[in-house]
């Protein structure tokens, strides 16, 4: 059997001929045009962030390596400090009370802030704007001034609360007392953050597909087994980022009980936080280098306490 020829290969049609490549160096000047103008838009941020944080963290560091006495003057004693933080029983006394309020505070916030997302986000009328930004509002309030309106209305001569207590006859609590400032921090912080919480929350539900929840109606489940077994499982990544925030947030706790401590009648002491406590030492008492001490072993304290629940909650987060 005779073979056929081969078809000729068409001639390339100059019309659709591949564009000539750049020489590489003006690729490369480019691309050190393009850094250039990137480090240009980044550079009013990094001085600002050089300046105004990574300076001062890295002399309150220098100090914290230093101890100052009338006696001997300013040595450089390492980590001295530190040990002696770490062994401060006034110190590890804050730390205790501090997490005592993160086992009540942050259950308390995280099941108010996912109550309220489950039930806006079935919710499609303008009531569910309205209720998103009257539940998001009190974040909106500076802390300070939060606080400072807590306070009125927990003062037991300005506060409504004897008024409406007396109106059935009882005896108004003394929120601002040693037995009960606790529960009072408690309930201004989970005011204060709930709706911030559950903003992040909602959005998380938002980005679920409708077709999961049509699956589980056609499975035969209620509005209750859709939000615990299909909704909460699928957003535990946000959860856990909501669960960080409050976790690194309770462990700095300061601003609340500072602003409370001036009508709390001695019921805070100066070291009631490890904050205040940092606080008190370097604009009370002028020890600068032990307070310094005492805020990075708190900072010490945050990330290993962030770093192991992280590590414990790496399946639902996404991090492994």
């Amino acid at each position: 059997m005779a073979l056929t020829e081969a078809a000729p290969k068409p001639a390339p049609n100059p019309a659709v001929a591949r564009p000539a490549r750049r020489p590489r160096t003006q690729i490369d000047r480019m691309d050190r045009k393009r850094q250039r103008w990137g480090w240009l838009f980044v550079a009013p941020f990094a001085i600002v962030f050089v300046t105004f944080l990574v300076a001062p963290l890295g002399y309150a560091f220098w100090m914290s390596m230093q101890t100052s006495t009338l006696a001997t003057g300013t040595s450089f004693t390492w980590f001295a400090n530190y040990g002696k933080a770490f062994t401060d029983p006034i110190f590890l006394e804050g730390l205790g009370r501090v997490a005592s309020f993160a086992l009540i505070m942050i259950p308390a916030q995280m099941l108010v802030a996912l109550v309220a997302a489950l039930v806006l986000d079935n919710l499609s009328t303008a009531l569910s704007k309205f209720s998103r930004l009257m539940i998001f509002v009190p974040y909106a309030i500076p802390v300070v001034i939060g606080a400072l309106m807590w306070g009125f209305l927990y003062s037991p001569r300005f506060g409504p609360a004897t008024d409406i207590f007396g109106l059935v006859g009882l005896t108004a609590p003394d929120f601002l007392s040693q037995g009960t400032i606790f529960a009072s921090l408690v309930n201004i912080v989970t005011w204060q953050w709930a709706g911030y919480y559950m903003i992040i929350i909602y959005a998380a539900l938002r980005g679920i597909d409708p077709a999961i929840y049509e699956a589980a109606r056609l499975d035969g489940a209620n509005g209750r087994q859709i939000a615990l077994r299909v909704k909460v499982p699928m957003i535990s990544s946000s959860m856990v980022m909501v669960l960080i925030f409050a976790l690194i947030g309770t462990l700095q706790f300061f601003t609340e009980p500072q602003v409370l401590r001036a009508v709390a009648q001695g019921a805070i002491p100066v070291s009631y936080t490890p904050n205040m406590y940092a606080y008190s030492l370097a604009f009370s008492y002028s020890q600068f280098n032990y307070a310094s001490a005492i805020s990075f072993a708190l900072g010490i304290v945050v990330f290993a306490g962030s770093y192991l629940f992280l590590f414990l909650t790496r399946k639902q987060s996404g991090l492994k």
